[in-house]
């Protein structure tokens, strides 16, 4: 047996070693009164003892209902719901349950320990636990549950554990100005091949449309009911171009809660940007690209899944990447942040083309500064280091370097600037 599978809690143990020298004590001096306590207290634990070693069993097969969150935000007030219906507990007992494990914020391989109990009462089958994560990330540990008397002398492990492991996204950023320029990635459907023109000139039924217009041949054949369109009315798509660069500090010595801080307002400025063109124009079509990766995304559904893959996405070495995009003549959205040393040599490789940053600065410590962001009611999106501490979170030393970063300067017409800071 494991040692977090042993009964005994800390208090419980220093009570019977305590209760257990009184005694002995007593009888010595023959103190009737003291003999009388530390033997009603000790009768009382070993009756806890054999109560919930007794109910524990009934216990094992338990396997509670976790119903998180989806999707799994950071700062999110949403409580976690537990169900454990029909389940009977002794008098005095109470069932704990418990999520243990490590997040990784931002994917990083430096992780940091997370905590989070609550407890069911005797007359419900459902608790509510709160586990309110700083920034995004992904989690990885288990959920449990425990028998635990009220007094605190014993927990008892029951049930079934499960293992978890949970993409958090960052929480939602502030709206911005957003034009996009429609003649980016622009594409007629007529450009493909002869051998799709079957498929080319026809899409999938939709409701509404004419039944006569089915080709009833084709649609047996790939078991998707087809209408016929007319070549007149093949449609534009537009591909947006984006690149999200993730890079940055990947040694974990030199990897500071403010770079995670900016990676994390990096993507939720980039997961506002797709809902907000989408929302705008349905019809558009997004190729992301990234330093671990591309995606082709076309919907709605597709934008939800890209985010939760995003959540996870780490930083990665500083390169150069001259020749990472198509040569097109488009406009490439480029999201970055200040710990991007390559970043100048990219934006002068693309100098040719329209590009629209979209930059995460940390913010200014200067009075002078401060001042004037004021008067121009600009945005700084904060840390705070207690947010860790009062969920759960226990962050690490090494995420609270002593020197500040400079700011890189990057010199784009079109540029969009978030201020982001950690604060105590």
């Amino acid at each position: 047996m494991g040692v977090k599978n042993l009964p005994f809690t800390l208090p419980g143990i220093t009570v019977f070693i305590i209760v257990l020298v009184i005694l002995v004590r007593s009888l010595a001096a023959r103190n009737a009164y003291e003999i009388v306590l530390s033997l009603t207290v000790l009768t009382l634990w070993f009756v806890l003892w054999l109560t919930g070693k007794w109910a524990v069993r009934r216990l094992t097969a338990l396997e509670p209902l976790w119903k998180i969150p989806s999707p799994l935000g950071a700062g999110s007030a949403e409580d976690w719901l537990v169900t454990s219906a029909g389940v009977s507990v002794p008098r005095f007992f109470r069932l704990h349950f418990l999520v243990r494990g490590r997040f990784f914020p931002q994917g990083s391989l430096v992780s940091c320990p997370v905590s989070a109990e609550t407890s069911m009462s005797r007359n419900n089958d459902t608790a509510l636990l709160k586990l309110k994560f700083p920034l995004g990330g992904f989690f990885r540990g288990e959920t449990s549950c425990r028998l635990r008397d009220i007094f605190g002398f014993f927990s008892f492990p029951c049930g079934t554990n499960r293992e978890r492991t949970l993409n958090v996204r960052g929480a939602p950023c502030g709206a911005r100005a957003l034009r996009i320029d429609a003649q980016s990635g622009a594409e007629d459907r007529r450009t493909k091949n002869a051998n799709d023109e079957e498929r080319y000139y026809m899409r999938e039924y939709a409701p509404g449309d004419r039944v006569r217009d089915i080709n009833w041949k084709s649609s047996e054949r790939i078991d998707t009911l087809i209408t016929r369109i007319s070549p007149d009315n093949q449609e534009k798509i537009t591909r947006i171009e984006v690149y999200f660069r993730n890079y940055g500090p990947v040694i974990a010595d030199e990897l500071s809660l403010a770079d995670l801080w900016l990676l994390d307002r990096a993507k939720a400025r980039l997961a506002w940007f797709l809902r907000k063109v989408k929302e705008q124009n349905p019809s558009f079509i997004f190729n992301v690209r990234s330093a671990r990766g591309n995606w082709n995304i076309n919907d709605e559904e597709e934008i939800e899944a890209f985010l939760k893959e995003l959540a996870a996405l780490p930083f990665c070495t500083a390169q150069h990447e001259e020749s990472s995009l198509s040569q097109g003549a488009g406009e490439i959205h480029v999201f970055s942040t200040a710990c991007d040393t390559a970043l100048a040599a990219f934006l002068l490789s693309h100098q040719n083309r329209p590009l629209s940053l979209f930059m995460v600065h940390e913010a200014p410590r200067d009075k002078a500064w401060r001042e004037k962001a004021k008067k121009r009611k600009t945005n700084i999106e904060s840390l705070q280091l207690r947010d860790f501490i009062s969920g759960g979170f226990v962050p690490l030393s090494r995420w609270f370097p002593r020197k500040r970063k400079p700011q890189l300067n990057a010199s784009v017409s079109r540029m969009t600037i978030d201020y982001a800071e950690t604060r105590l």
